[in-house]
């Protein structure tokens, strides 16, 4: 079975999304890119360099629900009249306007999110919705863990991986141990454990970070030849990158501990003390909490932190102090 990266542009800082193809019964897009014309006109460019059209693809499977990788698929879909769409049912929270529902919007209160940039974030997800068409209704399957998509010749696994978001899921073909993981593990970028509810309770966060240390041993345990990620270029060496990964997570984990003072602090608070420069960008100012979030709750979970609600806010305390 042949992988073929498709480099796609996105408008967004972590720069080109890749698209992988694959040319055999049922032709197959691995994530799609975003709803942008430059999308469009590279994905369509490099459809045609294999032979190929949009009304060929026969399936698009979706690695996790965001605008980069997915934002294309129903325009996909429009000149095939039958692709099916695939994606793990967690994923659907992603796509209803990720700060436009009640519970997300709780979620940042309790974060301790001041309303003025609540309402920014939220004018921010607006534009940047607008960058994939909604994935809901017919024609969008559901794919859960150890799921096999079959080819003629080939079979992909499905590895449900939580953590960058709630459904992101690999693909691991064992004749060849080869791994499609979209943003669970990337080259030279650790992923950001994106704010979300938790699906099975919307009015919880997603304990992203937690959920992400196992998943990243999961694909371990999977001892992969080749990695394939969302951006940048394929992994050769995954244990390499997993034992980097989880020593920035412990660094931060440590920082993150070291930073709380006396008093306590919010997860707002504490996404200024460690991203100073986040303020200036809407987009790195909602990752910045999501980051702040994830380490303060894996630390509660693991109890080196207490946090208690004061106010409808969530108040992280040193459980020494």
């Amino acid at each position: 079975m042949k992988l073929i990266r498709l480099s796609i542009p996105t408008p967004f800082y972590v720069g080109d999304v890749n698209v992988y193809l694959i040319r055999e019964d049922p032709v197959t897009l691995i994530d799609v890119g975003p709803k942008t014309p430059e999308a469009e006109e590279a994905l369509r460019r490099g459809l045609a360099e294999n032979g190929l059209g949009f009304g060929d693809i026969r399936r698009i499977v979706i690695t996790h629900a965001h605008e980069d990788h997915c934002g294309l698929a129903i325009r996909v879909r429009e000149h095939s009249g039958n692709t099916e769409i695939l994606m793990h049912a967690w994923e659907n929270s992603q796509l209803t306007g990720r700060l436009a529902p009640d519970s997300t919007r709780g979620l940042l209160v309790r974060a301790g999110v001041p309303e003025d940039v609540f309402i920014e974030m939220r004018e921010l997800y607006k534009e940047v919705s607008l960058l994939s068409d909604p994935l809901s209704g017919e024609g969008i399957g559901t794919m859960n863990d150890g799921d096999e998509l079959a080819f003629d010749s080939a079979v992909l696994r499905v590895v449900h991986t939580p953590g960058h978001t709630p459904g992101s899921c690999s693909f691991f073909r064992e004749a060849d141990r080869t791994l499609i993981c979209g943003d669970c593990v990337l080259k030279r970028i650790t992923p950001n454990p994106v704010l979300s509810p938790d699906p099975l309770d919307s009015s919880r966060r997603f304990p992203s970070l937690s959920e992400y240390l196992v998943s990243l041993a999961r694909l371990r345990e999977l001892r992969p030849t080749l990695a394939y990620g969302g951006h940048g270029e394929a992994i050769a060496d995954f244990e390499e990158i997993f034992n980097r990964y989880v020593k920035a997570i412990d660094e931060r984990q440590r920082k993150v501990i070291g930073l709380v003072p006396p008093g306590g602090i919010t997860a707002f608070e504490m996404s200024r003390l460690l991203f100073r420069n986040a303020s200036e960008n809407r987009v790195q100012r909602f990752l910045a909490v999501s980051e702040a979030a994830a380490h303060l709750d894996h630390a509660a979970r693991e109890g080196k932190l207490a946090v208690e609600l004061d106010n409808g806010v969530e108040i992280y305390r040193d459980q020494h102090h």
